[in-house]
């Protein structure tokens, strides 16, 4: 049957009129099409139903809105929906759009119910183009209760007359998923106003002005979690709603669903969350008695996907971003997933529904309820099976790697890194650490090094350590790539001053010897490192003859300028400062300086390191003018390079404070110091090594200033 086509005509016209005029209808009355087959039928109608449409009048309060329940919150949208529908004249046309469970449906019964004053007020459930058909033959026998027992078809008919004929009506399409299924009803009218709600977040630019839905803020979900659980008792005061209401990513469904179970099984919100991570696939699924099983979170993500059967790509993209962080995903990330048509469709499709967003500058945004369910197996589920998740994460874990900088050391790469570390991140936090690959050791080991080089001391030994124990799992405890991950995890623990760093590298050097060699680089990188452990537990005597060997066989090796020698020179003038020899450790840190500006550029964060070492020799030698000169330089390039507060700046600002402390400028060196402390403790923390030192370093020039209340109390 035709949507909102028009009542046939009867051949047999002039008869049809003749049995109209017979029996209690009004005499004369010409009756057309549909109406005299009916009578034909012997349905005999009142001479009310005759009258012309206009004069027909919408009884008092004339509405079929479902209750919009417990609602709270959403006073932005409620007053946007005001402003949309406050124009008079042509007819009105705004969609709300949103994920499935956002409460879209919710927002338009409250508004329906408790703003809009006009006459009728019509919900239809756009399940189908049939489904309009029927809401609107049920509007019309509303209107016009003789009408009841003719065909749909003429129904359907009559009511779209009523609605040209008249305005102040609303219409409420709820749940439109084809556009197609409601466009043959707004074409025809000309007045009136139209509330749309769907999971569609495209094509509605020459159809509908749009409001777009958001999850709750935190203070309403948290009320509505409350009002739930307290719904029959004495306002039972619970702990964890705010850290349940953000597991649940504040989607008023979950939020909905959880509470009410939570309410009826009389468990905590910190016990449902324990009950989450155990078992999230049973408990996604789980609601309380009464609650709607069709409208449980999972039921609900299940049926948007069902809408994806004929685009595969869509859901194995939706899997895929299930695993990295749920704001600013990089499309770049999904390049190499098939032809670029094939993935922008993909994506579009997974945007059409509004299972992912987009952000002004092109990035992705997904729900992390969304994630957290793509990446739940459950084997009711075809949208979440075990081998499809897995293969997903393996994919994630390939696209993040191959995008991460594969020298994250470098100055113009941080900017990349930063935009990716929360991504790597939340791939780690979501990943079991026995599911790791060898491509997430790599991922892992970037990820450290990068952490490492901007002085995160603490997260670059978390990763190296993970990706150590990935790469002795799936390459054995002796591949080179194992070896180099434990050297590094090695000078973590040297940064930190911890001696574990000394017997990982004996073990490891031996290994090195005995697979690589005397004389290869990795076995070259483990010597110096183990005479730097050696070093930091001030045992020169071992520290520096194991150096000198190092540079020597380094600059025949490698070269004098290569990177790595110029590591084990800086290495060694250290230890020669440390042993009291600062004029051998000045020659040492010349040459590097030298050397280091002609391979890496003047402002390599490298070569900055060196020239801060150079500028510590002068001061340690007591030249305090040359140490100034240098320090002032380096932390003017350091601020530019580097920024204010990275810790290798506040290393050259506290290198320049002691160098005025040594030409008794004091005023000038608790100044720097000064600064340095309160960066330091807003950049890394009151409790962070490097604050602690600057916290030293102020209180003794303040001692030497003779103002001991202050040394004191640092």
């Amino acid at each position: 049957m035709p949507l909102f086509g028009h009542p046939k005509k009867d051949d047999s016209a002039d008869a049809a009129r003749v049995k109209a005029s017979t029996g209690s209808n009004a005499a004369g009355r010409d009756v057309v099409g549909s109406i005299a087959q009916h009578i034909q039928h012997a349905v005999v109608l009142p001479p009310e139903a005759y009258g012309p449409v206009a004069n027909i009048a919408a009884g008092t309060m004339l509405r079929n809105i479902p209750s919009a329940g417990l609602f709270i919150g959403r006073a932005e949208a409620l007053d946007a929906l005001d402003v949309a529908f406050s124009p008079k004249g042509n007819v009105i046309v705004h969609a709300v759009l949103g994920l499935g469970g956002m409460g879209k449906s919710t927002l338009a019964a409250q508004w329906a119910t408790e703003r809009f004053k006009g006459n009728p007020c019509w919900w239809i459930t756009v399940d189908s183009r049939s489904a309009v058909d029927a809401g609107l033959a049920k509007l019309a026998r509303a209107l016009e209760p003789a009408l009841t027992g003719l065909s749909e078809e003429f129904l359907v008919e009559r009511a779209l007359q009523w609605l040209t004929a008249h305005n102040d009506w609303l219409i409420v399409l709820d749940n439109v998923d084809h556009l197609d299924d409601i466009r043959p009803l707004l074409e025809r009218a000309r007045t009136g106003r139209f509330l749309i709600t769907t999971r569609r977040a495209t094509g509605w630019h020459r159809t509908a002005g749009i409001i777009r839905l958001d999850v709750l803020a935190e203070r309403e979900a948290t009320d509505l979690f409350s009002s739930i659980l307290n719904h029959d008792t004495q306002n039972r005061a619970e702990k964890g709603i705010k850290e349940l209401c953000a597991e649940l990513g504040h989607l008023p469904l979950a939020v909905e669903q959880v509470a009410s179970f939570c309410a009826e099984a009389g468990i905590s919100p910190r016990s449902y969350i324990r009950m989450l991570n155990e078992s999230p696939a049973q408990m996604y699924a789980r609601s309380a008695e009464g609650f709607d099983t069709e409208r449980t979170i999972a039921q609900i993500w299940r049926i948007t996907m069902d809408r994806f059967a004929d685009t595969p790509l869509a859901g194995d993209i939706l899997r895929m971003l299930a695993w990295y962080a749920p704001n600013s995903i990089p499309r770049s990330l999904l390049d190499g997933l098939g032809p670029e048509l094939t993935v922008a469709g993909a994506i579009g499709r997974l945007i059409a529904y509004s299972m992912i967003t987009t952000t002004s500058d092109g990035d992705l945004k997904i729900h992390r309820l969304v994630q957290a369910l793509a990446r739940t197996p459950d084997v009711a589920d075809p949208h979440r099976r075990s081998r499809d998740i897995i293969r997903a994460r393996e994919k994630a874990v390939e696209r993040l790697h191959l995008s991460f900088p594969g020298d994250p050391t470098l100055p113009h790469t941080w900017s990349k890194c930063q935009e990716l570390i929360p991504h790597v991140d939340a791939l780690a936090q979501q990943s079991p650490a026995k599911s790791d690959t060898e491509t997430t050791a790599h991922l892992l080991s970037n990820a450290a090094r990068f952490f490492l080089d901007q002085g995160m001391i603490n997260r670059s030994a978390e990763y190296l350590s993970r990706a150590l124990s990935g790469y002795e799992r799936e390459l054995g405890e002796n591949h080179p790539d194992t070896l180099v991950t434990r050297s590094n995890l090695a000078h973590i623990y040297t940064s930190a001053r911890d001696r574990r760093a000394i017997p990982i590298y004996e073990t490891n050097l031996a290994a090195c010897v005995q697979i690589l060699g005397e004389d290869h680089p990795d076995t070259l990188g483990t010597r110096s490192n183990l005479a730097c452990a050696y070093q930091m537990e001030r045992d020169h005597g071992r520290a520096i003859p194991l150096l000198e060997r190092t540079l020597t066989d380094r600059a025949r090796v490698m070269g004098e300028k290569h990177p790595d020698t110029l590591s084990t020179r800086n290495n060694l003038g250290h230890a020669y400062m440390s042993a009291g020899k600062p004029h051998l450790a000045m020659q040492l840190h010349k040459t590097n300086f030298i050397y280091s500006v002609e391979v890496l550029g003047k402002e390599h964060p490298y070569t900055l390191t060196i020239c801060d070492n150079l500028a510590g020799a002068y001061l340690t030698a007591g030249d305090a003018q040359r140490s100034i000169f240098l320090f002032q330089k380096n932390l003017a390039d350091r601020i530019r390079v580097l920024g204010e507060d990275h810790p290798d700046t506040f290393v050259s600002r506290n290198g320049l404070s002691k160098s005025y402390v040594l030409s008794r400028e004091l005023d000038i060196a608790i100044n720097l110091h000064k600064t340095n402390l309160r960066r330091s403790a807003q950049a890394l923390g009151e409790d962070h090594p490097y604050t602690i030192a600057y916290r030293n370093d102020l209180a003794r020039t303040y001692e030497l200033d003779r103002d001991l209340d202050t040394a004191i109390d640092l």
